[in-house]
């Protein structure tokens, strides 16, 4: 194939169409960052190079001095951003540039709202990259080749940022990556070499590799036309002093390790000395970033050795249950020479990894104690991932613990905002089991009939709706010595705070009612396992429980949903002897109106509880005929 014949004309993803709009309208007000972006990503892919060349030192190609160049020419009206680093193949240019290879995309679209200023907000968020070139430029080239690839492969992208681009393969005699603005009319100040500099100490000054540009002329000075300076102070942020560093300056390396447009909530900044020594520069993000849920995401937390570039997002840097956590961790101790599948298995990563993960619990501990409303906001983005803690981690599950928020019959609020600590604080005396319930919305755990009677014994239960939480609760069996209870699991113990008097009333019924129990789970079949008095219902007529050591209602119904093999379990149906439903029920001699009766109170307790009709029609006939049965009474 020539180099004519290679190239082609491509259209753009309708989303990139999309964000190339909104970048240009939304992020206009904030343009400086595009040159902050296009510099982070010649620094990636520097990093790249220079740990695949610890095993392969020719991929320098005798030009090992990684650096950035950036070039400006008033007369074309062109910015030239390049890099000696990895470089891309022509395939990877299709697959990174010419898509949005981003998990999260469908999700980032359908948040937009219309409103420039809180789009600009979520494009932030969803990370701008390479596309934010076209906020100041009109037309963009780049031309790039893969480290130990022939000069003949290079690439050539080139877009006008509107429906399409064209690829072609071109001479490249230098491997990496470099990127040509043709700026829009209007944009002068980005030909500016001062207003550049001011730029780049601003957003980039952190770099740890060269940004180079040429001198200017200052005074009677002529530098010498090929003469480059370096811009930025070019060091590793995270290897200085803590008091050297501004709050400014740790914000604008938080933006270039995450590519995140907001500021962090919190970050730590911590050595570690002794036999395993490494510094961590850790951050927690003020948002939950579109791809917390995909289980391939690539982004977290980056680890260098000795200020080389190793490895990034690997759950062996970082547990999946603080898997929003960015920054980086540099090593003193690992290796450097080591390939990444062997480092996976090393020891002292294993320890760095633990000592990581116990300085970010203290860090939202920290949080939870002395900054209520941020931990909240936290909570609020990341709690749902910290409740997968106490199933992974189970050294730190008491730690974790503590941290955990949910909302309570205490608050008339879905809010989660109650910790264990909270809930043992205000329980009754002689109260020794933390009550919860499980349901798949909020609505239907705090309107669930399982909580009449602790409500009229005046005990809190948390409100657990996460879809998570059946899982938590499964490894979270105890706080602080209180065993955590389902109301609606097994039969209802109350310990000391269960009353006489309702025990009696509860044992009379049984025996009263054992006819009508009898016709209840003749008439119901294999639909349930028992018939039983309930001792938990005050105001409803009956409601479902399951076994004590069987799988939650709600459980069921997400593995099925799932397309989960579930296994074959019936609930108990419990009834209340005081309802005039029931009551109705004992006294009813017609077997039609009997079994039509059972079944919607079988209903109804499914419905209850959030779940779906396996027949909604029969349930229909069945109420309506009970309903003209009423008008002709």
């Amino acid at each position: 194939m020539t180099v004519a014949e290679s190239k082609v004309t491509m259209g753009f993803e309708a989303e990139v169409k999309q964000l190339l709009h909104l970048m240009i309208h939304s992020l206009y007000s904030n343009k400086e960052i595009f040159l902050r972006e296009l510099i982070s990503n010649g620094s990636d892919a520097a990093d790249k190079l220079r740990f695949l060349a610890l095993g392969n030192d020719a991929l320098y190609e005798g030009d090992s001095e990684l650096k950035i160049r950036i070039e400006h020419d008033k007369t074309n009206r062109t910015l030239t951003i390049t890099d000696n680093g990895i470089g891309m193949t022509r395939d990877e240019v299709r697959e990174n540039i010419g898509t949005i290879a981003r998990s999260g995309t469908r999700q980032f679209f359908e948040s937009l709202t219309g409103d420039e200023a809180k789009d600009s907000q979520l494009i932030g968020q969803f990370g701008v990259g390479f596309y934010s070139a076209f906020i100041v430029a009109d037309k963009v080239t780049l031309e790039t080749r893969k480290a130990g690839l022939d000069a003949a492969q290079g690439v050539r992208w080139e877009s006008k940022g509107e429906g399409d681009y064209t690829l072609e393969t071109i001479e490249k005699p230098e491997h990496g990556t470099k990127i040509t603005l043709h700026l829009r009319e209007g944009e002068d100040e980005f030909l500016d070499g001062w207003k550049l500099r001011s730029i780049i100490r601003k957003f980039s000054d952190h770099i740890s590799l060269p940004i180079l540009m040429k001198k200017e002329a200052y005074g009677d000075e002529k530098p010498a036309a090929d003469e480059w300076e370096t811009v930025n102070s070019a060091s590793a942020l995270w290897a200085k002093n803590r008091d050297e560093i501004s709050d400014e300056q740790y914000n604008e390396f938080y933006k270039h390790v995450s590519h995140d447009f907001q500021e962090p909530l919190a970050r730590l900044h911590s050595r570690v000395e002794g036999t395993n020594e490494y510094t961590l520069l850790l951050y927690i993000p003020s948002h939950a970033p579109f791809d917390l849920w995909d289980r391939d995401a690539k982004h977290g937390v980056k680890l260098y050795v000795r200020k080389v570039f190793i490895m990034e997002g690997s759950e062996k840097l970082m547990p999946r249950y603080l898997r929003f956590v960015r920054g980086v961790i540099d090593s003193d101790s690992l290796p450097l020479n080591v390939s990444r599948e062997i480092l996976q298995e090393n020891a002292l990563l294993e320890k760095i990894r633990s000592g990581a993960a116990k300085k970010v619990l203290g860090l939202l501990e920290d949080m939870a104690r002395n900054e209520r409303e941020k931990y909240q906001a936290f909570w609020k983005e990341f709690g749902q991932v910290i409740k997968e803690g106490p199933i992974e981690d189970f050294k730190n599950r008491d730690r974790i613990a503590k941290l955990l928020r949910f909302a309570s019959t205490h608050n008339d609020s879905d809010v989660q905002n109650v910790s264990l600590e909270d809930y043992v604080g205000r329980m009754k005396e002689g109260q020794d089991k933390i009550y919860y319930i499980t349901a798949e919305n909020y609505a239907a755990a705090k309107n669930s009939p399982h909580l009449e009677i602790f409500r009229r014994k005046g005990l809190e239960v948390l409100l657990l709706h996460d879809r998570v939480d059946d899982w938590l609760v499964s490894y979270l069996t105890d706080f602080e010595g209180k065993h955590l209870q389902s109301v609606a699991k097994g039969d209802l113990d109350l310990g000391t705070l269960a009353d006489e008097a309702d025990k009696k009333h509860t044992e009379e019924a049984s025996k009263a009612f054992q006819p009508v129990i009898d016709k209840i789970k003749q008439t119901l079949g294999d639909k349930i396992s028992d018939v039983k008095i309930s001792a938990r219902l005050t105001d409803s007529p009956a409601c479902l429980v399951s076994e004590t050591y069987g799988l939650s209602r709600t459980m069921e119904r997400i593995m099925k949903s799932a397309g989960q093999d579930v296994p074959v379990s019936k609930p108990i149906f419990e009834i209340n002897p005081d309802h005039p439903l029931v009551t109705r029920l004992k006294e009813e001699a017609d077997e039609s109106r009997f079994a039509d009766l059972t079944h919607i109170l079988y209903d109804q307790a499914v419905l209850s509880e959030g779940g779906q009709l396996d027949d909604t029609a029969a349930f229909v006939r069945r109420l309506n005929g009970l309903l003209q049965a009423v008008m002709h009474y």
